[in-house]
């Protein structure tokens, strides 16, 4: 393998005479103890003493896969760009128009003229701001992994009446898309005085199989208010020469795209082929998957209205279930590989006896066994309500029920009903024992789904959508997210490599064992597993700790 990691060239120098402040690295994660004793003549950026990491100084990318607790394919590799700074510190950064395009001019930034920021002092960032990824740390921890920090430029890449966006939402449904749309195409116009904006129609296909749709603020001004995605959606249709040839072809410069891992993935192969073919075309991937599992970030839009959704669910089970005698309410909730909706809905409803989740294995008979447990329950409380995640007990039912492997058009595995299949067993098992028992099976999935978002996503999905304005105008691509509560430019492959799963050795499992007083199910089998798996995936690098966010075994 002969590739190597490209730095960046300074990318933002600093500028004199704009008479506009620079916001103060409010995150430095610099503490007393790291600073340098020695007096110093300037002050540098930080990016002018970082050091180059190539293969000559890192063997096989040692840096890089230390730093992100994965391999990267020799492809990605090529693409990636890594900084070291003193005391551990790593720089993760995103690609940037000027490391393959050169002589590039810049232009001072609207929003230093915008009346509506005339009062702000420091409204642009520092070209040196990152994010940390990890937030706890010990008084000699290395500072470990970094991301460039979201938010305006000084100076951007594009002229206001030269730029072309469009905007695409891809995969299923969530509450908030319309939110993103509508602030993507108020903030280009608002903000940026951007006139040129397309929708385009019913997912990736919808780049060579319709017409482009003209978006603008009037046209979008009341659809926050309706659950779905105005510009429809699909799986699949994902043909990255056809894409990038009608972005070529349309004269498009900037592209917004909305969806989950496997959307990123594909935004992410556009980037690639947009920047073998030299164009100026930047790239900006706003993450959505409902249950939560995108990795690095705090957490995904849509996720807060999800729950709370959720919660009227469990409400009505619960209502059902002490309505009768030896009542049951069973609702199923979303969660295919992780169980956040089903775990957060539990812990915010308390009326709930039993959570099953994906990452946490359970049987139903024998000593200990689920059966156990509800007959128990019943006894002491004459009702009880169930949440599984729809994407546990699949082990189970595969032993039951003779099933092909079958996906959808996304890749996704197709999986069969826990929660009808859960039911089932669960009457069986009290018609053995002769057991009086009535069971309620709810599975709001859909509704959930086609939402519109409530009031604290409706907020984050407008920082998200104006973070991901900001950085295409200043010529970055990259997946936009928050992380540790400071939104960052994340590099694609970061988020796609890897799912953001439960940890059941976290204290928040163990808080949900506590406040539903379920047993755990787990053999000292699973308990070792699992917790070789984390020391698996927390065994620190010679550079930088590696623990993936979401550990919060320090918090």
């Amino acid at each position: 393998m002969a590739s190597h990691i490209i730095l960046p060239k300074e990318e933002e120098e600093e500028e004199v005479g704009l008479g506009v402040a620079v916001e103060e690295d409010h995150d430095s994660p610099a503490a007393p103890g790291y600073q340098r004793q020695e007096p110093v003549a300037k002050t540098l950026p930080f990016s002018a003493m970082c050091v180059r990491i190539s293969r000559d100084s890192y063997p096989n990318l040692r840096a890089l896969r230390n730093a992100s607790a994965m391999s990267l394919p020799d492809d990605d590799a090529a693409f990636a760009k890594l900084e070291e700074g003193d005391y551990g510190y790593l720089l993760d950064d995103v690609p940037h128009f000027t490391d393959y395009l050169s002589d590039l001019p810049t232009f001072p930034n609207p929003l230093q003229d915008h009346p509506a920021y005339s009062t702000v002092k420091q409204y642009f960032v520092n070209a040196d701001d990152t994010v940390p990824e990890k937030v706890v740390v010990q008084k000699n921890s290395p500072r470990g992994l970094h991301f460039r920090r979201a938010g305006p430029r000084q100076r951007v890449y594009f002229e206001s009446e030269d730029v072309k966006a469009c905007i695409v939402t891809c995969g299923g449904l969530c509450p908030g898309l319309n939110t993103v749309i509508r602030e993507l195409v108020c903030g280009l116009s608002h903000m940026y005085n951007v006139s040129d904006i397309f929708g385009i129609q019913n997912g990736y296909k919808g780049f060579y199989s319709s017409n482009y749709l003209p978006m603008t603020p009037k046209s979008v001004n009341d659809i926050h208010k309706r659950g779905g995605t105005v510009l429809g959606t699909s799986r699949g249709g994902h043909d990255t020469k056809k894409i990038v040839d009608n972005i070529q072809d349309r004269g498009i410069n900037q592209v917004y795209i909305i969806g989950g891992d496997g959307t990123q993935k594909g935004a992410y192969e556009i980037y690639k082929e947009i920047r073998r073919r030299g164009l100026k075309v930047a790239v900006s991937g706003i993450p959505k998957t409902i249950d939560n599992d995108i990795a690095v970030i705090d957490k995904s839009f849509g996720f807060d209205s999800a729950v709370e959704e959720a919660q009227r669910a469990i409400d009505a089970a619960h209502v059902e279930a002490s309505s009768a005698e030896n009542g049951i309410g069973l609702v199923k909730l979303m969660g295919r590989y992780s169980g956040f909706i089903a775990m957060y809905a539990t812990l915010a409803s308390r009326d709930v006896d039993c959570c099953l989740i994906p990452e946490s294995p359970f049987y139903l008979e024998g000593e200990g066994g689920l059966f156990e447990y509800i007959e128990r329950r019943l006894k002491e409380n004459n009702h009880m309500v169930i949440v599984v995640a729809e994407g546990a007990g699949q082990d189970l039912i595969a032993k039951s029920i003779a099933a092909a492997d079958r996906i959808d058009a996304s890749g996704n595995k197709l999986l069969l009903d826990v929660g009808l299949w859960l039911t089932h067993k669960i009457k069986d098992y009290c018609k053995n024992k002769r057991m009086e028992m009535t069971i309620k099976y709810i599975d709001p999935t859909y509704m959930i789904r086609a939402i519109p978002s409530n009031a604290s996503d409706n907020v984050y999905c407008t920082l998200l959508a104006h973070s991901a304005i900001h950085g295409a105008m200043a010529g970055y691509s990259f997946t936009v997210g928050m992380v540790n509560g400071r939104h960052a430019y994340i590099p694609s492959h970061r988020v796609t490599s890897t799912r953001n799963k439960v940890k059941i050795t976290d204290r928040m499992w163990a808080r949900l064992l506590s406040s539903t007083n379920q047993p755990s199910f787990l053999s000292q089998k699973d308990i070792d597993e699992a917790r070789e798996a984390d020391k698996k995936a927390n065994k620190p690098p010679v550079q930088a700790s590696t623990r993936e966010h979401g550990d919060n075994t320090n918090k």
